[in-house]
């Protein structure tokens, strides 16, 4: 794939299994963003990177929110982890701020190799009480990440109040030159498959039109995120879904999968 900036335009897709039957998709898009492009460049008359835009990247959004450099902070967590195959670009894709607000349930960090293959794959996700945890999705071996593995990680952070705080996630991820995927399935604490979610969508091409285009098709994204999210809580709670109250999160926010030759 040709490595640059880009826009994918996606389908989100939630579906709850049990106890009551809840599902939803709608569209949205991501920024698609090597970490060693992010430039000056990279601004026109809807996008700002660093400053206030109708659309924009922020630093201190992702990381150790902080002015740490994205590249840094994601070269300390692989090399904590021991993994060192993961040695050429890494590409960040997560929306944007849009009009100066943000709110990203998930962002996923594809670190791939020289031969641009995936070796790795940092899922950060933020929950709405402003925490923030990173699964490591890797081989035990490090070998490519192809799109008929899962990657099996034990659930050590509380996002959701309709669901536990136990069980598993399987992983799975597609990158190629025009389009990408990603799905997380929950798993609870016996073992049974409780949520499906995925993230799949095209690439287009970082342009002035394209991300008028992405601005003005899906206005407000971010805010319509954010209230979906409550949204789907209250139909939840009107179907009678047992509520989970907010345990004291783990003191760790980076953690490893559990079993990495799960076959679904």
């Amino acid at each position: 794939m040709e490595i640059k900036p880009k826009i994918l335009f996606a389908q989100v897709m939630h579906k709850r299994l049990f106890p009551k039957v809840n599902a939803f998709r709608y569209g949205i898009y991501y920024l698609v963003l090597p970490l060693t492009k992010l430039s000056a460049d990279l601004e026109n008359a809807y996008f700002k990177l660093n400053r206030r835009g109708l659309l924009s990247f922020n630093n201190e959004d992702h990381g150790n929110r902080n002015s740490e450099s994205l590249s840094e902070w994601a070269r300390n967590i692989l090399n904590n982890f021991g993994i060192d195959k993961a040695d050429g670009e890494i590409i960040l894709v997560t929306m944007p701020r849009v009009c100066g607000y943000v709110f990203n349930p998930v962002s996923f960090w594809y670190c791939l190799d020289k031969s641009q293959k995936l070796r790795a794959v940092i899922c950060e996700v933020n929950n709405t009480f402003g925490e923030t945890h990173s699964y490591i999705c890797v081989h035990d071996d490090q070998r490519e990440i192809t799109n008929s593995d899962y990657l099996t990680g034990q659930k050590l952070f509380h996002v959701s109040p309709f669901l536990e705080r136990e069980g598993h996630y399987k992983f799975r991820f597609s990158l190629g030159a025009e389009k990408m995927g990603a799905w997380i399935d929950f798993y609870d604490g016996e073992g049974k498959k409780k949520l499906l979610t995925a993230l799949t969508g095209d690439f287009s091409d970082f342009t002035p039109k394209n991300c008028a285009k992405a601005f003005w098709r899906y206005p407000l994204i971010t805010i319509k995120s954010i209230f979906l999210i409550h949204w789907q809580a209250l139909k939840l709670f009107l179907l009678g879904t047992e509520y989970v109250p907010k345990p004291i999160q783990n003191k760790e926010r980076v953690s490893g999968v559990n079993s990495m030759k799960d076959k679904n």
